[in-house]
């Protein structure tokens, strides 16, 4: 454990050092032997130094669990103001980053730890990660198909488990393409070198290896030319800066190409600052960026530096343009609230237009602030089709776009950032409440209330909900339609299944309030207690939804907090200030029941 003071100082200038320190920051490293995470902790060192206010403690677990467990409660007891770790078993290290979550924020890198727990998560999109690693391989292939091995990192690990099952998914949907074997490494190079030697010997008609971080790819390289293989290609990930880093490798023709993994050292220091000094927007989830390298581009990249962040110049007043999809629900009233107030608290000026759920209209007005030469647009899609050809009209004129609320079906290379929330994690939420709140129950019939057919909140949520109920097979979704997000159609729905199902339904779930306060007119209309005889839980956590739950007519509501202004005023100040920005950003949720609602309603503001 070393606390990083500076060097060549005597005792008495050390001393008033310490007296000038604001925050000192603990950092619990999982290990120091794979180079990502050597970059890692470079990177936090070199952000932290950039304050003369703050301090970091650095503690190395050695792959050891326990010893991880050891080093948070020793950083604790130095009193330090902010926590960053990056577990080295997510699983395992979950109890203590909830200890130290009741003491001070922590901001946890890399690997999610179970639960929320923590202040704030950063780290990437490993299961995409796979998936773009999947399709470029796909393309290197191209029609004649080919064998792949696939190199995997620690066995069992998160990264591993979702890197695997993204490049998987890809490559099922290509007849002509076989993994051949898959073998972990360790994430280290000599061992992928060895197991290399022994698959090549199984296996000697290789097209493509894909490892999971760039030195076993080097690894895997090496083994071939020991043997005198020609002709495999090699794909990695990481894209780290550095002789035999993957940007080098690329640039060396030894990888075809790799996939940058950002550590997030530098974003979580930039982050602990904003925390540590109480600032507003402060989203509970970071999902970085990663961007594909090949020889065609490696040369835009720098040591420092992913892509190029688009060329926003900043003015005496930024200029935002705002395409709100309508007034559908409290939840966007809300939401269309929380953005004005947040322009006008930060001096931002704001073209604010509304498109009464018609995407045409909404394409219209993105049209016209890019005539309007805005320096950021930003919107909350209908839909998530569509979108490509004005995208790429505002890319064409150098203006950034972040996605609000809902997501579009394009490459995230077409967009700057989304702010929002995580759908499918609502939907999991809500099956998660219902099961464990109608244990016993041999049969449970579902009737669900979908929102807008094509758009992200419908489609996540419901494939997050019927994910749970998968393990739980007496919960039945006996009838699905959509209600459109609102109250009328909500109640509409729900009167047409009371008439198809009769009383044989003991649950609703809800995509939105709105729609489960129709619902429960339907139910009471039809003489039966909303509640009661029928279990209802929905997603947004409204005050309409926490008075229902008041009268005892609505059993939960999972949170979707439609207050985004301040992020998306944040994230719109970063874009100006010329730094990039993560490819994701989660708002911060909770789930709440009858028994909390009386507590917790005079704290909602929408």
């Amino acid at each position: 454990m070393t606390l990083f003071f500076s060097g060549c100082a005597t005792e008495q200038e050390r001393a008033e050092e310490r007296n000038q320190i604001q925050f000192l920051i603990g950092v619990s490293q999982a290990n120091l032997i794979e180079p990502w995470r050597v970059v890692m902790t470079r990177e936090i060192k070199e952000e932290a130094g950039k304050h003369k206010h703050l301090r970091v403690v650095f503690t190395d677990a050695a792959q050891s669990s326990q010893k991880q467990i050891n080093d948070v409660e020793k950083l604790l007891q130095q009193g330090i103001d902010l926590l960053i770790i990056s577990p080295n078993d997510a699983s395992v290290l979950t109890p203590v980053v909830a200890k130290a979550y009741k003491k001070i924020p922590v901001i946890v890198l890399d690997r999610a730890v179970e639960g929320y727990d923590y202040t704030l998560f950063i780290g990437p999109d490993n299961h995409s990660i796979g998936k773009q690693a999947g399709k470029f391989v796909a393309d290197l292939l191209g029609s004649r198909g080919g064998n792949i091995i696939e190199i995997q990192g620690l066995n069992g690990s998160p990264p591993v488990r979702d890197r695997s099952e993204g490049f998987q998914e890809v490559i099922d949907k290509y007849g002509n393409i076989k993994i051949l074997d898959r073998v972990a490494a360790d994430w280290q190079r000599d061992k992928a070198e060895d197991e290399m030697k022994k698959i090549l010997k199984k296996y000697p008609d290789v097209d493509i290896v894909f490892a999971h971080n760039d030195p076993m790819a080097l690894g895997a390289y090496k083994a071939t030319r020991e043997l005198g293989l020609q002709g495999v290609s090699f794909v990695g990930i990481d894209g780290l800066p550095g002789a035999n880093g993957g940007l080098q490798l690329v640039k060396d023709g030894i990888l075809q190409g790799t996939f940058t993994c950002p550590t997030g050292g530098k974003e979580a220091v930039q982050y602990a600052i904003d925390i540590l000094n109480h600032e507003k927007g402060i989203p509970k989830k970071i999902i970085l960026r990663s961007n594909k390298i090949t020889r065609d581009n490696v040369a835009l990249y720098t040591d420092r530096q992913n892509e190029p962040v688009p060329n926003v110049k900043a003015k005496h007043k930024i200029v935002l343009g705002f395409s709100q999809l309508g007034r559908e629900s409290q939840w966007r009233l809300a939401n269309s609230a929380s953005i004005k107030q947040a322009a006008k608290d930060e001096g931002i000026e704001l073209l604010f237009t509304e498109a009464d759920q018609k995407q045409e209209l909404q394409i219209q007005s993105i049209r016209d602030f890019i005539k309007q030469k805005v320096d950021v647009i930003a919107f909350a899609p209908v839909v998530e089709d569509g979108w490509e050809e004005v995208l790429q009209e505002a890319k064409t004129a150098g203006i950034p776009v972040i996605i609000s609320d809902r997501t579009v079906n394009l490459d995230d290379s077409m967009y700057t950032t989304f702010i929002g929330a995580d759908f499918e994690e609502e939907g999991r939420r809500a099956a998660r409440w219902l099961v464990q709140n109608m244990q016993g129950r041999t049969n449970v019939n579902i009737v669900e209330l979908q929102g807008t057919v094509g758009s992200t909140p419908a489609i996540d949520r419901k494939k997050g909900f019927e994910e749970i109920l998968r393990e739980h097979p007496q919960f039945k979704i006996v009838d699905s339609e959509t209600g459109d997000f609102t109250r009328d159609e909500g109640k509409k729905v729900m009167e047409d299944c009371l008439r198809r199902n009769g009383t044989d339904i003991q649950a609703v779930f809800a995509h939105n309030d709105d729609m489960a306060l129709g619902a429960i007119e339907a139910i009471e209309e039809s003489g039966l207690k909303p509640g009661k005889d029928i279990v209802i839980v929905s997603i947004d956590a409204t005050k309409n939804a926490f008075n229902a739950m008041l009268a005892g007519k609505l059993n939960c509501t999972v949170e979707c907090n439609p207050l985004l202004g301040p992020q998306l005023m944040k994230a719109v100040k970063t874009l100006v200030a010329g730094r990039q920005l993560p490819v994701r950003i989660i708002t911060s949720e909770e789930v709440f029941s009858q028994e909390v609602a009386r507590k917790e309603l005079p704290y909602r503001k929408y």
